[in-house]
């Protein structure tokens, strides 16, 4: 029996290819990968019926290393998927030999994705991974060229599919072919594909380059600011945003709140200069529920210590000079 490593997202097209494989008898070896850009949810969800030996692994710290400098450059936002979908694959690789399994697999359908998926792209991810002989994609294998496994008997290529193009009919009937009723809907999955996210990345990326890796997960988190003197500050949106801001806290971190009046937490992290905490202050005043004229009192925290100072609203109109976008 062969024995085929797959990357398993949980969208409809892993888990055909999965289905596709299953039917030669093929033993499943699924690999999800999470990063704080995207997470094993789906998979973990998919594998709820699949019930394949589905390995999670965290790949933060290499594919963090990869975006910011990624060989084929990025999409609409700053998603390297070439880069990306190579790294997936060189990882699965060395589980492949680790587990002496005889292939790799993915559910990719040729053209599905004009820009990461088209046959350029495809073959290009497989040679970047380093397993390029051994890399299947069963939903779109007989338009691509034939793999070692296949021609040695592994897979029986005449059993597998043919599908290209970006309707998703043939995948929805193959679905019901196999009795799927329940799986994720396509796209949305990782956050480097979002606009907005991207922008607070590469703007991270251009202003912090000592940032760890809590600073990454801050970008999802409230309205955040870039003052002058090259502090970040974040606002948080509502009590959710707050209570994150105050989890994620560390001791050399400012946290402001503004005395006597609802408002939002601000927090800038890794401290800053009693000036930059005045402006912050300033800012969160602005979206408190105080009087937008007056000098106000607020409470800034930073390790063990507590002082108040008093400061005015910053009109909304200045602020757009410094909000990151």
């Amino acid at each position: 029996m062969s024995t085929g490593v797959g990357l398993i997202s949980g969208g409809l097209d892993s888990i055909l290819a999965v289905k596709v494989l299953q039917d030669q008898n093929i033993e499943i070896i699924g690999i999800s990968y999470v990063t704080p850009f995207f997470n094993s949810e789906k998979a973990e969800q998919a594998n709820k019926f699949l019930n394949i030996d589905l390995r999670i692994i965290d790949i933060t710290d290499i594919h963090l290393e990869m975006v910011k400098s990624p060989k084929h450059g990025y999409g609409k936002g700053m998603n390297p998927c070439i880069d990306c979908h190579a790294l997936m694959f060189h990882e699965a690789g060395k589980l492949m030999e680790a587990e002496g399994a005889d292939f790799l697999f993915s559910g990719e359908v040729l053209g599905e994705r004009p820009m990461s998926q088209n046959f350029r792209s495809l073959m290009e991810v497989a040679k970047e991974s380093g397993y390029e002989d051994v890399i299947i994609r069963p939903l779109s294998a007989r338009l691509l060229p034939e793999t070692c496994p296949e021609s040695e008997g592994k897979v029986d290529r005449q059993r597998l599919l043919n599908l290209s193009g970006r309707s998703r009919k043939p995948q929805i009937e193959l679905a019901k072919h196999y009795g799927i009723t329940e799986y994720a809907q396509p796209a949305g999955g990782c956050l480097l594909t979002d606009k907005g996210y991207s922008r607070r990345l590469k703007e991270l990326m251009d202003n912090d380059p000592d940032h760890d890796l809590r600073d990454i997960d801050f970008l999802t988190i409230g309205r955040q600011f870039r003052l002058a003197s090259g502090e970040k500050v974040i606002i948080g949106r509502d009590q959710k945003d707050n209570e994150k801001l105050l989890s994620m806290k560390r001791d050399d971190d400012v946290i402001i709140d503004v005395f006597d009046h609802p408002s939002p937490i601000a927090m800038i992290p890794h401290g800053g200069s009693i000036e930059a905490i005045k402006m912050s202050a300033s800012i969160c005043v602005t979206h408190s529920d105080a009087p937008g004229d007056q000098d106000i009192q607020v409470t800034y925290y930073c390790g063990g210590d507590e002082q108040n100072i008093w400061v005015k609203a910053i009109p909304r109109d200045e602020l757009e000079n410094i909000r990151i976008q």
